[in-house]
Parts: structure tokens; C-alpha cells; sequence
């Protein structure tokens, strides 16, 4: 859908209310959450959102469904192709099991404020330790299954946990990972000693019991099995639910906190006004629990306002194949779905012709929302003409903890524009400045920024570093500074082109490497790419692409020459892309997200490490091989 679309009434409303009347906006919203003492009031300088407030999260996920009689009701739903099982738990089996490993964790003398790491896959058992250490008011911090043991240990001694939890092992794809040898490393590299590891045993590969130190998962439920279901602990808005690691450009992993008022508020509201999302309607975010989008959208929004969730443990392709997302939203009855734009181009690139979505269908699906990475116009299009569906791109950050663009479809407003992550979401207040920190142009590309204070849910401030929280603000007084570029067009909408530092200067020519990955992934026979700026001797810098082609492109040469043909029609010579690398497979994260730094590296010619996050540590070297054919790699 594209072009000057006017806006809904609703939506409207609700966003100039959200910046005129903060306080009147934010209280409403608030009373869709349980509270054991109501906030005194929306905002305070000192204590954030909703102070004064007292509530527990996972009552409000689990035990208010069932006293309000929805105890009967689909709560969650793991469906696992790589195991080839599914189960099903209503809220009362959710609430018997969350109940279980509560005790597990209080008998182990976990209380309100003490740290607990989860280590472990895309299992049931995995939201039930997160919903545990809720109820019982401990803080959690999920690492990612399979994280490298140098990983591990940094967030270990930084957030100091008293008992790990872990499972044996996790299954990517074909491959089964050992999760315990690692944990094993990671504890004799970290400072701080943890006191009681407990381990969840897989039946594709079992882990070794260390003791004093470890317990098996299974004997301690045993030995708890009778012990009463801690009652959900009381409290404050402001308190922490979980830390949430991210990326520090030191090295130095950011806890990113999230405390429980502002984020139960704030996810609420989004499945009711951005998902279109209510009680009973099933909800799948296919992510995982590692990264913001698995806590925020597989764990606790579809639990807080009483949905189903669908827990997913498998790949876009490959388990079995490219139709496994369109099975899984019709055995299921998926009414929204959320991905991530790597995993549609990846079942582009295996469906070019979406006949497996053809011939499974698309269910009782309203919509696909997209996130993790910029959407580029064209897997957009594919998307919307293969499905028949409304695919909706939206903007967030770790920081921010839910959506802050976006079309909300539920609000009515259908207004969409290729390219574009949407609106501001109520409560988030826009801007695009220049280096001097003045608004620009619309049109003209700056530096995204939102005014403080960010609306409920963001963090407010970094574990054990706050002044590194802080920095965030300094660059512009007043504005949260995104580290994104952008620009606004004439009709409002915010487009999101890349990191800040993406923007390379050319010969003196400021240019969008996001503006130029557009080109390129839309010319024919291209099934996803990735440009950055290189340091060139006599320009400063000039652009490089990386091309993965579709499946059954044979000409490389003749693809390298269509991408350096498009950016140079739509950019003219001074893109000087001149160098289109054919490659099989970008580096991404585990989430998704395209390596670009460790790219820039590998063309530079520049030492690097191989990041912990990366999906395949093999494509590296595979990478330096293309770029430097004559560079012996180990």
C-alpha cells in the first residue's frame, strides 16, 4: 500500500493524547493491569512509570486468568519440528508448572532481588523459569543457548547471579549442540562463583552433573514436590523484572533493565492497539526467548492479556523446509504473526514463487509484522503479493522493550509505505536532527532521536552502569539519540536506513549504505544483500555489496553486473559501488541481524574476532576467501 494515505481517527487521538496528555493516557492504560497498590501517579522524575505501584508480572500472566475462569483457556503451545513434537498447556497447566519451579528455586533460597540466569533452548521449561523467577521477584537474565563460554562468564560476573539455569543441549537445525561443556567453561573462566547450577536433561544428548555444585532439574522438582506453590511477591513498579544483554561497542556486554510496571503496561497495550490481539486469539513471534523480541513477544505480552503463544522450535527452512512457518500458522490458527525480515527472505530464496505458501495457505492470518532489521522494499512486496496479507514493518530497539514505529493495526490505520518502519506508537514523540542537533528538513537524513522520557517499558538505566546509560543523552539534551539514521518523508512516514556510522562519505558525497542495499535487493535474482562502506586510499571510503542469489542462479558474473548497473541508475556515478561479492551466506546473528561490522572488517583487510552472536562461525572464513582469494585462512 503505498502513497499519502490519510490517518485513522483513532489512531490520531491516541498519539496526541499519548504527548499532550502523558499522565491521563499512560494511567488509563495502566488499569488493564492488576495492581496489589494502584501507582499514585503515570510519571515521576524520580521513580519513572507508575510510582508507588505494586504488582507482581506473572500473576498478571498467569493467576488472574484463572481466577477470572480461563483457567481452560490455551496458554502455550511447543511446536518443535526438530524433536517432530507439539504440547499444549491451558493457564492452569502454565500456572502449575510456573508454580513448580518456583519452589524449585525457593527451596534453592532464591528471594525477591536475587539475580538467576537461564541458559537453555526454545523449550516450555525455559518460560517457566522465566515466569518463576517473576513470581517470585527475582531478576532474570536469559542468555542466549549456545552463547560462547567468554559470553557467558561476562554476563555472569556482571550480573552477579546466585543459581544458574541450564539444559543439556540445544537443537539447531540438524545439528545438537552440548550446552553443559560450555556452561562448564564459562563458570571456571567467570570471577564470580554461582552457587547451585540446575540442569534440564534433553533425551537427544545428556549433560554431566558436577557435583556439589549441580543438580539434576527433574530430582529437585522430586524433592520439592510437595513443598506449596510460592505465593506471587509483591513488587514496585520500578523494581527489575529481567536484565537483558546487548551488544556494547566496548566489548563489554549492556545490561539493559526492564522494570515490571512500565512493562506490563506497555506490552498490554500493544497486543490490544498495535497486534490486534485479545483474550483467547493466538499470537506467534517467531524468535527466541534470547533476544528482546522472544521475552517481550513469545513470553509476556500474548500471557499478559490472556492470548495463546506459540513457542517455536525450528527454522524458516530446512525443519523440514520453506512452507514449516505457513504449516505452523495454520495447524495453530495464528492471527497475527511476527518475524523477522532475514527469515522471509530466507524462504524467498528456497520459495521464490511461493508455491509452498500457495499450497498450505495462510490460515485464519490478519498480518505479518516484521522486525529485527530494516525491511527493504522488495522482501515487502513478496511478502504482501505471495500472502494476500498486510506486511507491516516496525522499529524497536533492546532498549526500548516493545515497538516504538509502527502501523497500528489495530487502531485502524492501514497506512503503509515500503521502506518505512510506520508512525510514532502513543507515547513515543520523533525527531531527525543534524550533527548540531537542529531538526532537519523532512526528507533530508539525520540522526533519529525521541524526546525524553521514552515512554513505559524503555529502559531506564543500565545494570551496574548508568552512566553508560546516560551517554545515550548527551549527544542531543533532552532526546534519547537511537543511534539510527533516518529520514521523514512529506507524508510522515519515519524511515529507518541503518546505523549511524552506515552513513560513509564518498569523495566528500554523504551516502545511505541502507539507501543502496535497497537498490540492490531489489534487482532480479537477488534473495538478500549487504553494503558497507570500505576505507579506500583516494576516496575515504566507497561502498562494497555482498549478494546472496536466489536459489538456481547459476550467473554470478551477469548478477554482479545487474548490481552494480541498478545502484549507479538510481544513484549515478558518485555511489562508485563497484564491487558486488557473490556469496552463498551473509554472517548474522542468531536473531538475524546482518554482521556488517565484522564485513567491513573482513574487506579492510583488519584482524577480527568471530563474534559469540554469529549463526555459523564457518562463513567467516568462507568470506575472506572470496575477498582475499590469495589470504591463507586457518
Amino acid at each position: 500500500m503505498e502513497g499519502k494515505i490519510g490517518m485513522s481517527d483513532a489512531y490520531r487521538r491516541a498519539w496526541q493524547r499519548s504527548i499532550e496528555d502523558r499522565e491521563g493516557f499512560w494511567s488509563e492504560a495502566a488499569e488493564a493491569v492488576d495492581w496489589f497498590a494502584p501507582p499514585a501517579q503515570a510519571w515521576n522524575d524520580e521513580t519513572g512509570w507508575f510510582g508507588g505501584g505494586v504488582l507482581n508480572t506473572c500473576y498478571n500472566m498467569v493467576d488472574r486468568h484463572i481466577a477470572a475462569g480461563r483457567g481452560d483457556s490455551l496458554a502455550l503451545i511447543h511446536d518443535s519440528p526438530v524433536t517432530d513434537s507439539v504440547r499444549h498447556y491451558t493457564y492452569a497447566e502454565l500456572g502449575e508448572e510456573v508454580g513448580r519451579v518456583a519452589a524449585m528455586l525457593a527451596a534453592l533460597g532464591i528471594a525477591k532481588g536475587d539475580r538467576v540466569v537461564i541458559y537453555m533452548p526454545m523449550i516450555p521449561e525455559t518460560v517457566f523459569a522465566m515466569l518463576a523467577c517473576a513470581r517470585l521477584g527475582a531478576v532474570h537474565s536469559v542468555v542466549f543457548g549456545g552463547f560462547a563460554p567468554l559470553e557467558l562468564a561476562k554476563r555472569i560476573d556482571d550480573a552477579t547471579p546466585r543459581v544458574l539455569l541450564a539444559a543439556s543441549c540445544g537443537i539447531e537445525g540438524s545439528r545438537t549442540i552440548g550446552y553443559k561443556p560450555m556452561v562448564d567453561e564459562a563458570l571456571r573462566l567467570s570471577t564470580h562463583q554461582i552457587e547451585r547450577v540446575v540442569l534440564f536433561q534433553r533425551d537427544r544428548q545428556q549433560g554431566e552433573i558436577v557435583a556439589p555444585r549441580d543438580i539434576d532439574w527433574a530430582d529437585l522438582r522430586a524433592a520439592t514436590a510437595t513443598d506449596p506453590i510460592p505465593a506471587p511477591v509483591p513488587v514496585k513498579s520500578e523494581d527489575p523484572l529481567y536484565i537483558l544483554y546487548t551488544s556494547g561497542t566496548t566489548g563489554t556486554p549492556k545490561g539493559v533493565v526492564r522494570e515490571n510496571g512500565g512493562h506490563a503496561v506497555a506490552l498490554t497495550w500493544s497486543m490490544a492497539n498495535i497486534y490486534d490481539i485479545a483474550p483467547g486469539d493466538v499470537f506467534w513471534a517467531a524468535s527466541d526467548v534470547g533476544w528482546v523480541v522472544g521475552h517481550s513477544y513469545i513470553v509476556y505480552a500474548p500471557l499478559l492479556v490472556g492470548a495463546t503463544t506459540v513457542l517455536f522450535e525450528g527454522k524458516p527452512v530446512g525443519t523440514p523446509d520453506a512452507g514449516t512457518f505457513w504449516r505452523t500458522i495454520v495447524r495453530h490458527g495464528v492471527k497475527t504473526f511476527f518475524t523477522a525480515p532475514t527469515a522471509i527472505r530466507a524462504v524467498r530464496k528456497e520459495d521464490p514463487d511461493g508455491e509452498l505458501m500457495r499450497s498450505i495457505g495462510i490460515g485464519d492470518c490478519r498480518a505479518i509484522f516484521l522486525a529485527g532489521e530494516r525491511a527493504d522494499p522488495e522482501t515487502i512486496a513478496w511478502a504482501e503479493e505471495q500472502s494476500g496479507l498486510p506486511v507491516i514493518d516496525h522499529w524497536w530497539q533492546t532498549e526500548l522493550g516493545w515497538p516504538a514505529l509502527a502501523t497500528c493495526f489495530a487502531l485502524g490505520d492501514t497506512r503503509r509505505r515500503r521502506g518505512s518502519a510506520g508512525f510514532p506508537v502513543p507515547g513515543y514523540d520523533f525527531a531527525v536532527l543534524d550533527e548540531m542537533g537542529h531538526p532537519v528538513p523532512n526528507g533530508d537524513s539525520g540522526a533519529v532521536v525521541m524526546r525524553e522520557p521514552l515512554a513505559p517499558g524503555a529502559f531506564r538505566t543500565l545494570w551496574n552502569n548508568h552512566k553508560g546509560y546516560q551517554k545515550n543523552f548527551l549527544a542531543f539534551p533532552g532526546w534519547y539519540e537511537t543511534g539510527d539514521a533516518g529520514y521523514i518523508d512529506a507524508d510522515g512516514f519515519v524511515h529507518i536506513m541503518g546505523r549511524t556510522d552506515d552513513i560513509i562519505n564518498v569523495a566528500g558525497h554523504r551516502l545511505s549504505t541502507g539507501q543502496m542495499e535497497q537498490i540492490v535487493a531489489a534487482t532480479p535474482g537477488v534473495a538478500e544483500c549487504a553494503v558497507i562502506g570500505a576505507d579506500d586510499a583516494i576516496k575515504g571510503m566507497i561502498p562494497v555489496a555482498f549478494v546472496v542469489p536466489r536459489a538456481g542462479l547459476a550467473d554470478e558474473a551477469a548478477l554482479h553486473a545487474a548490481v552494480i548497473a541498478a545502484v549507479r541508475r538510481e544513484l549515478g556515478a558518485v555511489a562508485a559501488l563497484k564491487t558486488a561479492y557473490v556469496v552463498q551466506q551473509l554472517p548474522k546473528t542468531r536473531s538475524g541481524k546482518i554482521l556488517r561490522n565484522l564485513l567491513r572488517k573482513i574487506v579492510n583487510g583488519e584482524e577480527f574476532t568471530t563474534p559469540a552472536t554469529i549463526d555459523d562461525p564457518a562463513v567467516p572464513a568462507l568470506l575472506v576467501a572470496a575477498v582475499h582469494p590469495t589470504v591463507a585462512v586457518d
